[in-house]
């Protein structure tokens, strides 16, 4: 049915349990869609650029959703996926930009990359208390969005994760997460603290970059390298404690803090 621009809805009968490749792929028209329990799978771009769409509910049978499959539908409004589904792929809500709140449940162990970019009104997400990876960009410019828990079962954050996020006002990460990706935080204009995982090793290029209400941070004490433009332009930044395990300091790592007035470095550091 791709590309059935005046399709505006969809009975899928109980007999369906896959919903294949581009299906219903730029049916502009589409408005509403029920998914049966038959159904296990959702393929990749099934819904892309189903820009009338505001609602869907994706029921508990189904395990999987492809990359894309949501991708570009702009007055998706409301969406509730269901418990079964252990893996959000690349680019499933990319551009969602009337998407409010999501839930991300419990089954699921993975956020792929760019699954909430430039979901710019998403304001509310709940994250799974399975989830070990969160992508590379899953919430880029998702600057509504004010605050996020972390779960303990995450690991890694991946580069640009909260890019952009300008009103993003604080966040803990937990010490489960021994990784974080360059420019994971960078540009969250209205981010004034965060609490690091104790786990973590380094602080990585353009971490915090733009970051320029960032008043305080603590930099955990396994912490060996900052990376280049780490806290570049985080001009509320006015000291700064580097702990003794840190060895390297890359270039303008702390450039254009124009407030920064003390700065206490450890040991390690040659």
């Amino acid at each position: 049915f791709s590309n059935c621009y005046k399709l505006k809805s969809v009975n899928i009968p109980n007999s369906i349990k896959n919903i294949e490749l581009d299906t219903f792929y730029d049916c502009k028209s589409l408005t509403s869609v029920t998914i049966p329990n038959s159904v296990t799978s959702i393929g990749y771009r099934v819904f892309y650029n189903c820009d009338s769409l505001t609602s869907i509910t994706i029921p508990d049978s189904v395990k999987s959703i492809g990359g894309g499959a949501f991708y570009g539908c702009k007055s998706l409004t409301s969406v509730a996926i269901g418990n079964g589904v252990t893996f959000i792929d690349y680019n499933t809500f990319y551009n969602c930009d009337s998407l409010t709140t999501i839930t991300i449940p419990n089954k699921v162990t993975k956020i792929d990359n760019s699954a909430f970019y430039d979901c710019e009104n998403l304001a509310t997400v709940t994250i799974g208390n399975s989830v070990t990876s969160i992508g590379h960009s899953v919430f880029y410019n998702c600057d509504k969005l004010t605050s996020i828990t972390i779960p303990n079962s995450v690991t890694s954050i991946g580069s640009h994760a909260f890019y952009s996020c300008e009103g993003l006002t604080s966040i803990t990460i937990p010490n489960s997460v021994t990784s974080i990706d360059n420019a994971a935080f960078s540009n969250c204009k209205k981010l004034t603290s965060i609490t690091l995982s104790n786990n973590i090793t380094s602080i990585n290029m353009n971490m915090f970059s733009g970051c320029n209400k960032l008043s305080s941070i603590t930099i955990p004490d396994r912490v060996t390298s900052i990376g280049n433009s780490a806290f570049y332009n985080c001009d509320s930044l006015t000291s700064i404690t580097i702990p003794n395990s840190v060895t390297s300091i890359d270039g303008s790592a702390f450039a254009n803090c124009d407030n920064l007035a003390v700065v206490n470095i450890g040991d390690g550091v040659a």
